[in-house]
């Protein structure tokens, strides 16, 4: 992943570096060859961009780069943004009387906080020993890091075609004592997709046990949809079965990476999501999540991001990404050739679609679409690929529908060429592309220990030096 001839600093200097040396070198860091997210080529990732916001969060960091959250009286004004930003984002989602929140350094901390908090306070109140939370399919990956960090039976609900939203009578039939969490997405990361969330809330009111709504993916779009005059649907503290909420102000919120947040009905609901020790010899130690020390200095500059582009930027944020999202769509599902090979999966109301192809190989197409220079996601179960629209991507969004459609046409002239040959369709399992071959290997066999490796294999490479 780093070119062969790069220098490797394997040991510190033995004299520090001018800074003029390091400048450079971080310049030489900063260009190295990469896919091209500066010019909309790269789905989700990097969400905003613009040089005026970069160059205002830069300063905003620079001025608080010692900043650290664990000490309020140190930094008093790092704490009032924290306060200020976890409020504004309680705003947003229609939050009542007594809500509160936290912020966090990210989707999948925001989502373990809230499960740990579930749990907490199904033993605190329940004297719940064997908890259990009941996940649609689709729920990002982070529940499943939290059953197993946290020992949470997962119980998994199927999400089927058309709509792709998860079965809500199965999670009904699932519910039991030990159950402490029901989840819904808003949309999920996959196929962008709503669940129902009225109708889980419903059964979270009945059942009295916690809903949480994940919308770390929808963040600052969700709540403007209806605003900028597209469809939405119920998703947030309006439900009064909804008792927690996760929102990334890293995604389209547009702060910078590391801010997210985790929202909850009541001030007690936030309690369980605490560590407090009144008896270490360091003193009485308490921190608000799982971090102790904390970058002041991202807390600053996600206040910076929200205070600068205000309500009317967001607003027309969500016009313009949600806008394009449905105009790639409705080029998918109208134009002769596309319409003939793909199907968008189910009905994406926000930034997220994915499709699947009808008689080509998707993984064939992913890598085709590699090759052009795009940066796309490949999904499995079933295979597709999907684009979360940015607002880089939306300058280049018919660049992306043409390429599309140039490599569907090549991959379907191909399958005639097979057919002619009598060869094999590379609709079937004969795989030999980089997002064929991994997809094609890891779908077809029963036992994931293989992929886990490849993985873990490929975890250890990112840190190799």
């Amino acid at each position: 992943m780093v070119p062969a001839n790069t220098t490797r600093y394997l040991t510190l200097p033995k004299e520090g570096w001018a800074e003029d040396a390091i400048r450079k070198e971080l310049d030489t860091l900063a260009n190295m060859d990469h896919t091209r997210w500066e010019d909309g080529y790269v789905s989700g990732a990097v969400y905003h961009g613009e040089e005026d916001l970069l160059r205002l969060q830069t300063e905003a960091y620079g001025k608080f780069t010692v900043a650290n959250p664990i000490h309020p009286d140190v930094f008093p004004g790092v704490r009032k943004m924290e306060a200020e930003v976890v409020a504004m984002v309680l705003s947003l989602f229609n939050a009542p009387p007594g809500a509160a929140g936290a912020s966090t350094s990210g989707g999948t901390d925001s989502i373990l906080l809230a499960c740990l908090a579930a749990r907490q306070k199904a033993y605190a109140e329940r004297g719940v020993t064997e908890p259990e939370m009941i996940l649609p399919e689709t729920a990002h990956t982070a529940f499943r890091k939290a059953g197993e960090y946290f020992k949470i039976k997962i119980h998994y609900v199927v999400c089927p075609a058309p709509t792709y939203q998860v079965d809500v009578r199965h999670v009904s039939r699932l519910i039991n004592s030990n159950t402490v969490l029901l989840v819904g997405s808003a949309p999920n990361f996959p196929h962008g997709i709503i669940d129902d969330i009225s109708t889980l809330s419903k059964l979270a009111l009945k059942k009295r046990i916690p809903l949480h709504v994940d919308c770390c993916l929808g963040s600052f779009l969700m709540p403007f949809l209806d605003k900028a005059g597209f469809p939405s649907t119920p998703f947030d503290f309006r439900l009064r079965g909804v008792t927690s909420i996760s929102c990334d102000t890293h995604k389209y919120g547009f702060a910078p990476k590391g801010n997210s947040t985790v929202l909850y009905r009541t001030q007690s609901l936030r309690a369980y999501q605490y560590f407090v020790d009144p008896s270490w010899s360091g003193g009485v130690y308490a921190s608000p999540g799982i971090a102790g020390s904390r970058p002041g200095a991202l807390i600053a500059a996600c206040w910076a991001s929200l205070m600068t582009v205000g309500e009317a930027g967001y607003l027309s944020a969500c016009e313009q990404i949600v806008g394009t999202a449905k105009k790639f769509g409705d080029r998918i599902r109208d134009h002769p050739s596309l319409a003939a090979e793909l199907e968008v999966l189910g009905d994406p109301l926000v930034s997220v679609l994915a499709f699947r192809a009808r008689n080509l190989n998707i993984y064939d197409i992913a890598d085709a679409m590699s090759a052009r220079g795009w940066h796309l996601n490949a999904l499995q179960n079933p295979p597709a690929i999907h684009v979360a629209f940015t607002m880089p991507l939306t300058k280049v969004w018919e660049r992306l529908a043409s390429d599309l459609e140039a490599v569907v046409e090549a991959e379907r002239e191909k399958e005639r060429v097979r057919a002619v040959e009598g060869k094999k369709s590379r609709a079937g399992k004969d795989v030999t592309g980089d997002a064929a071959a991994l997809y094609g290997v890891a779908g077809s066999l029963p036992n994931k220990s293989v992929v886990v490796d490849l993985a873990k294999g490929f975890l250890d490479l990112c840190y190799k030096a």
